[in-house]
């Protein structure tokens, strides 16, 4: 589990990328300075550092199980094209699965929203 200054230092980092301000060692500091939180003073300049060549937008759209995922329609690395004709038969997949979940609620007597 995160200790209070590091997450300090996370909350600060998401409060100057929010306000579009470069997270910089001191900028941490002041914020956490501000907040009037007493820790380990390294965990400013390790963050700052680590977030230097980092895009923290995209790593906050990225975070999850399984890492980043590809765009809708993008190509897999070292793969071919997805192809457009299946996409269809992927939909109707999809609908079918979700009618099958919903008769069978309907089947028991009762639903979610009963």
């Amino acid at each position: 589990m995160a200790s209070v200054s590091e997450l300090a230092c996370i909350y600060s980092a998401l409060i100057l990328h929010d306000n579009e301000v470069t997270v910089m060692k001191d900028k941490i500091n002041a914020l956490i300075t501000a907040a009037g939180v007493n820790g380990e003073p390294f965990w400013q300049g390790l963050f700052a550092k680590a977030l230097a060549s980092v895009n923290i937008g995209c790593l906050i759209c990225n975070t999850g199980a399984g890492g980043p995922t590809p765009a809708a329609g993008a190509v897999p690395a070292g793969g071919p094209a997805p192809s457009t004709a299946a996409a269809p038969a992927q939909k109707k997949k999809m609908e079918a699965k979700k009618e099958e979940s919903e008769e069978s609620d309907d089947d028991m007597g009762f639903g979610l929203c009963d």
